[in-house]
């Protein structure tokens, strides 16, 4: 299989979807890499080290059309949108059910879009996903406490506190692996904690690992109010598989938020949980509304890109490595975790989760 690695164009996405070890792996197995000019550069990996490996240096639009699978990091974005055709595959990132102008540009060019971030595991996990969700978790609260200085806009409070002042309040939407992680780092700084979650079950497991230092609540209409008015940084960390983030925290509620409060969005590239939140960039990170900082960058992980490539890749590549081998049907067949990672087939919308967003039909995936 002809197999194109391109360079990202989100801004300041530095990470990468193949390190030099994949490519020596797939070229060994007798696929064809091609990787796009400075692709690893961000990730701290020339094209020296992909060339050693066996990849062929292109550009991009000689990668797109000569690519019969391209791996990316994050989704295509409309400058790329001309480069799709039908019979192409692309395996990244997708988050569709956020927007209806990605989805409608793979259906209409044909493509096959298979999302890092709707594969499930047998026990319902998602791998691809858990990796970067445990980056971006504990980013958010390293983001969030720098934000809470009086030279970001913040009110000037430390989330550890020190003795005889009180600690600094951290209230977490959701207790998946964003919000463990995002708990775990809030915890270490010396912060006050709230985990909220509709699953009992997830919120005696982590009362019990974070050993009762974080308070665990319900997730319902009025827990929600009084963590999120208390916050000193709220972190949105809600996930529902393939569909759109509920909306949890009302404009309303945001306003009546301490001025120089800090809202940390993770399900952005969702949706959001906050009324509030739209995404930013990582030039353009922050806005204020309601008095309320908002932080709404969509590819968080991006910010320590040697961490998240090598993250990432370690949970992708054996994904990735099916698919070359056994092409996508022959993979699916194979593992049928994968199956669910397929959001748009040869044009076809085939994920419930992302026509239902869109008030789209949506078509079965053929076996």
């Amino acid at each position: 299989m002809i197999i194109g690695v391109p360079k990202e164009v989100k801004d300041q996405e530095y990470r990468v979807a193949v390190v030099p070890g994949g490519v020596r792996a797939l070229t060994d197995e007798g696929h064809r890499i091609l990787v796009e000019a400075g692709a690893g550069e961000g990730s701290g990996i020339g094209d020296g080290e992909y060339a050693e490996a066996g990849a062929e240096i292109v550009d991009k639009e000689f990668l797109f059309k000569e690519g019969e699978l391209v791996v990316k990091v994050k989704e295509p974005v409309e400058e790329e949108y001309h480069l799709l055709r039908p019979g192409l595959i692309i395996f990244t990132f997708l988050h569709l059910a956020s927007d209806r102008a990605r989805t409608s540009a793979l259906m209409d060019r044909g493509v096959t879009a298979v999302a890092y971030e709707t594969i499930e595991s047998g026990t319902g996990g998602l791998p691809l996903l858990a990796p970067m969700s445990e980056v971006a978790g504990k980013l958010s609260v390293q983001v969030g406490a720098a934000l809470l200085q009086k030279n970001r806009g913040g009110p000037g409070i430390l989330l550890g506190g020190v003795p005889g002042v009180r600690h600094g309040r951290v209230a977490v939407l959701g207790g998946g692996t964003v919000g463990t992680n995002a708990a775990r780092v809030a915890l270490g700084l010396g912060a006050e904690v709230s985990i909220l979650d509709v699953d009992l079950q997830r919120l005696g497991y982590l009362d019990d690992i974070f050993q009762g230092k974080a308070e665990t609540l319900m997730s319902n209409g009025h827990n929600i109010e009084e963590a999120v008015l208390g916050a000193d940084l709220l972190v949105g960390a809600v996930l529902v598989t393939g569909a759109r983030a509920p909306v949890l925290v009302s404009e309303e509620l945001v306003k009546r938020m301490r001025p120089g409060s800090v809202i940390v969005d993770v399900a952005v590239d969702q949706g959001g949980s906050v009324e509030t939140i739209r995404p930013t960039t990582h030039s353009d990170p922050t806005y204020v509304t309601g008095g309320v900082i908002h932080y709404g960058v969509t590819n968080m992980p991006s910010l320590v890109p040697r961490t998240s490539t090598y993250a990432l890749t370690n949970s992708t590549f054996p994904y990735l490595e099916a698919i070359a081998r056994k092409g996508l049907t022959g993979a699916m067949r194979e593992d049928p975790s994968l199956r669910p990672g397929v959001n748009v087939f040869q044009g076809r919308l085939v994920h419930p989760r992302v026509a239902e967003a869109h008030g789209l039909p949506c078509l079965d995936l053929p076996e």
